[in-house]
């Protein structure tokens, strides 16, 4: 591996870091960032723009976005996926979720940045989906978002 991909690979880990970081904070802002023009989150059966995030972002519960080392594709010099898992504990109750993030990556003039990442949940009883479309809390996707 030559020393311009180890670069990319560490500039796409850092991306993610603040994702984390920026969801554990609560700093919209901050995720949005990571995102690049036109990028979306995918969960809860919806597929959501980066208009949305404030109000989604809003009524998500609270608390510490923990993820790992993410595994990483490239393909071609401008676009890699990845997957990345993550453990969330609620900071009211300590709850967890867990589960893992499937993402696309572009680089962008401002660096690489997410272009999707959809997000998949590990049930207790062993199944894997992207979330519950009829969860109260999630607001739907605006009249802006790539549905």
């Amino acid at each position: 591996m030559d020393g311009a991909r180890i670069a990319d690979i560490i500039e796409i880990e850092q991306l993610l870091a603040r994702y984390a970081a920026g969801m554990t904070m609560d700093d919209v802002d901050a995720v949005l960032a990571v995102f690049a023009p036109g990028g979306t989150y995918s969960a809860f059966g919806e597929k959501y723009g980066t208009a949305d995030f404030p109000s989604l972002m809003a009524a998500a519960p609270k608390g510490v976005f923990s993820v790992s080392t993410p595994a990483i594709e490239f393909d071609g010099d401008d676009s890699a996926t990845g997957v990345q898992p993550l453990c969330f504990v609620a900071q009211a109750d300590h709850s967890m979720r867990i589960g893992y993030y499937t993402d696309a990556y572009r680089r962008t003039p401002d660096g690489w940045r997410l272009h999707t990442r959809a997000m998949t949940f590990l049930r207790r009883d062993g199944s894997r989906d992207s979330g519950r479309p009829h969860d109260p809390r999630r607001p739907a996707p605006g009249q802006t978002s790539a549905n």
